[in-house]
């Protein structure tokens, strides 16, 4: 098997892969600049992932999302979730792994907190991957997983959430946005599978 390299090695700047990834193909992709929220149309791929690269907010605040099921005009779906973080301090005095119960939706309309809470300094940032499985189908509720890492002043997380939407209705659009302020800088990247 012959060695592949990529020229351009930052993620956030990909457009083409020299290798074939399957049927994962680049749907879309937003960069913020002092957005207050971003969107995404959702179509017919039977999975979505979608890749948070150093986005950083203008306030403290966590990242979150929802989705609609009517075009992007209600954000407010059904949701159930479970969530829960390590994390680890700079001084290596502090760490920790647990579940955050606080954080979890029961039958919620919501917006879903995807990472803990960054800070506003110009070294925090938060990054990740969301899987949303089969939204456009009509039969099924719609799970999804989250892994994402964040600094927070002197302190690394690691965030883990799963859940899913509870409504057999196809979601048409999902929407990230920080708890309070924008999402200064960042891209967010979305990828279909079939």
């Amino acid at each position: 098997m012959a060695l592949t390299k990529l020229n351009n090695k930052a993620v956030a700047n990909v457009t083409t892969l020299p290798v074939a990834l399957g049927d994962m193909v680049l749907v879309s992709s937003a960069t913020a600049s002092s957005s207050a929220s971003i969107e995404f149309s959702l179509g017919n791929y039977k999975e979505y992932k979608f890749f948070f690269v150093n986005l950083h907010a203008s306030a403290i605040s966590t990242f979150s999302f929802q989705t609609s099921t009517d075009g992007g005009s209600n954000y407010g779906v059904t949701t159930t979730t479970t969530y829960f973080n390590a994390y680890h301090n700079e001084a290596d005095n502090d760490t920790g792994l647990s579940y955050n119960s606080g954080r979890d939706l029961a039958q919620s309309t919501s917006f879903q907190q995807l990472a803990q809470q960054t800070n506003t300094g110009n070294d925090d940032n938060t990054c990740g991957v969301l899987q949303l499985f089969n939204p456009s189908s009509t039969t099924y509720v719609k799970h999804f997983i989250n892994r994402a890492t964040n600094s927070d002043s002197a302190y690394a997380w690691d965030v883990n959430v799963a859940g899913y939407f509870n409504t057999t209705s196809a979601l048409t659009n999902i929407k990230f946005q920080m708890s309070s302020g924008n999402i200064d800088a960042g891209k967010i990247l979305m990828f279909g599978i079939n």
